[in-house]
């Protein structure tokens, strides 16, 4: 069986003293790709760099809400920039979160407009972080994103924590959704209702690791080698067998980003 996890953060520091090791793992276990994601410019810039270093690691770059702060002209030129390297492809992870507000709300929605309409200048799918702030997010995407797409795939929305009424709106929308560790915590009905409802052709399997290891590892640093329990509590809900979440969701992350 061959998975993807589609998002993770390889270049954290919790991973600066075994990376190497971590990465082989990762690829020994099943997983055959993995995207590392940039959150701000300079993890963008390490997320860029790892990937130039191992086929199976392909990247993204983009400036999270929590540093929406510190974007300007040259932040913006610089990230451009690096989103045309060929082994990134996509832009993110982007969005809103008005849980943490590192950032002002304002602050994040000009940053999130602008890279936006960066992703739609080069004609790449973005990755949004999105938390308390669905309704901002979905008319932003409406105004300044989707009528722009010429029938492009959106994008995924990473880590989705909400329940099936916007989840509806997101798949309304043509975007693929991510689904992580967070699914296997007991108690969580609204989200295990989310991955219900999904069309097994719309679900991506991700971790985010360093960051929400699955309840079987909860308290530890997460690995990208642990999407595989992702996929296995998927089959569980969905009752399917772990192969077929497999190769849907690894097709699913092969069409969005135009993997070969």
């Amino acid at each position: 069986m061959n998975y993807i996890d589609t998002h993770c953060h390889l270049n954290f520091p919790q991973f600066h003293h075994d990376m190497e090791g971590v990465i082989n793992e990762t690829f020994k276990a099943g997983v055959i790709k993995v995207v590392n994601i940039g959150t701000n410019l300079q993890t963008s810039k390490e997320s860029v760099n790892l990937a130039s270093r191992y086929k199976n690691i392909i990247a993204s770059v983009g400036i999270h809400p929590h540093d929406a702060k510190t974007i300007d002209a040259n932040a913006l030129k610089q990230l451009e920039s690096l989103a045309k390297d060929s082994k990134v492809v996509a832009v993110g992870e982007i969005g809103l979160d008005y849980f943490r507000n590192f950032s002002a709300k304002e602050h994040q929605k000009q940053a999130f407009i602008k890279q936006l309409q960066m992703a739609i200048r080069l004609e790449k799918p973005i990755i949004i972080h999105c938390r308390d702030a669905y309704g901002d997010i979905l008319n932003i995407l409406d105004e300044i994103y989707l009528p722009h797409l010429k029938r492009r795939l959106p994008g995924v929305i990473h880590s989705f924590s909400s329940g099936p009424k916007y989840l509806k709106e997101f798949l309304k929308r043509g975007f693929y959704i991510g689904f992580n560790g967070m699914i296997t915590y007991p108690g969580n009905e609204q989200l295990i209702e989310a991955v219900r409802t999904v069309p097994i052709n719309k679900l991506l399997i991700e971790t985010d690791a360093p960051f929400l290891a699955p309840q079987n590892y909860r308290g530890q640093r997460n690995e990208p080698k642990w999407v595989i329990d992702v996929a296995r509590m998927v089959a569980e809900i969905k009752h399917t067998n772990i192969d077929e979440v497999a190769k849907l969701t690894t097709d699913n992350a092969m069409r969005l980003f135009e993997l070969k």
